[in-house]
């Protein structure tokens, strides 16, 4: 029997990297998941590699309407969401002087804005005791050059994680951030401009462990974080970085 037998969850950025990688891991795990992401034909190809238990709903966590969307056919299909992981993001640099309004409004838009309302449109959904995982970065807590309007979007979530443990205490849902490090992902390859050996090249010397990491690694600590192994951790960050924000 899997960690998440028979649990239903709902994986926003589903198609690729971290969000892909964790779909796998909880249908391995025994769960039903629902994938989101903004392009039908990447949605499609993960559904296609995940194989069973999954659904692929296309919605853009920016857009309520689109939340609304998803929320329904959930409900419709499985009546409930045991776990929930708030993965949908954007990551593009912009250094202080050259940061646009357009540049702001998108970090903000999807990975707060976007956050913020599926977590609240899932509200009615979640079980008592659901698990609530929210992707945060290593540049929440760092310093970063060029990427000031990103991390503070992760900061942000940081603090969600805070105040939404306290607001759904009641219900016993627990709330948790996982804030990965250097991670061989489409997103990181595409802001790097580079492929994994040129991830391995720009990074590991930064990594105490000495190695960029894989998707998988995270995907196994948010089901740490969805499972009852971690049913008394709440509000809490798990960085999963090699070391690189600690020491």
């Amino acid at each position: 029997m899997g960690k998440l037998n028979g649990k239903v969850a709902v994986i926003t950025g589903g198609n690729s990297g971290i969000g892909l990688a964790t779909a796998r891991q909880f249908v391995a795990e025994g769960a039903y998941v629902f994938i989101t992401g903004r392009r039908a034909a990447e949605l499609e190809a993960a559904v296609r590699e995940i194989g069973n238990n999954v659904t692929a709903i296309p919605s853009d966590v920016s857009k309520p309407a689109d939340l609304d969307k998803l929320f329904a056919t959930v409900k419709q299909a499985k009546g409930r969401i045991d776990i929930l992981f708030a993965n949908a993001g954007v990551a593009e640099s912009a250094p202080l002087g050259e940061i646009t309004e357009d540049h702001f409004d998108r970090h903000f838009g999807i990975n707060v804005k976007g956050a913020l309302f599926t977590v609240q449109k899932a509200l009615p959904l979640l079980v008592d005791g659901a698990s609530v995982i929210l992707t945060g970065s290593i540049v929440g807590s760092k310093g970063v050059a060029t990427d000031s309007v990103y991390s503070a979007t992760k900061a942000a979530l940081r603090s969600f994680a805070r105040t939404w443990t306290s607001d759904l205490a009641s219900r016993r849902i627990r709330v948790n951030v996982v804030s990965p490090g250097f991670i061989d992902t489409p997103g990181l390859r595409k802001l790097a401009r580079t492929d994994g050996a040129g991830l391995e090249k720009a990074y590991a010397g930064r990594v105490p462990l000495g190695r960029v990491g894989q998707p998988g690694e995270i995907a196994k600590v948010v089901t740490f974080l969805a499972s009852d192994d971690s049913g008394y951790i709440a509000g809490a960050e798990v960085f999963v970085d090699g070391g690189f924000a600690q020491v």
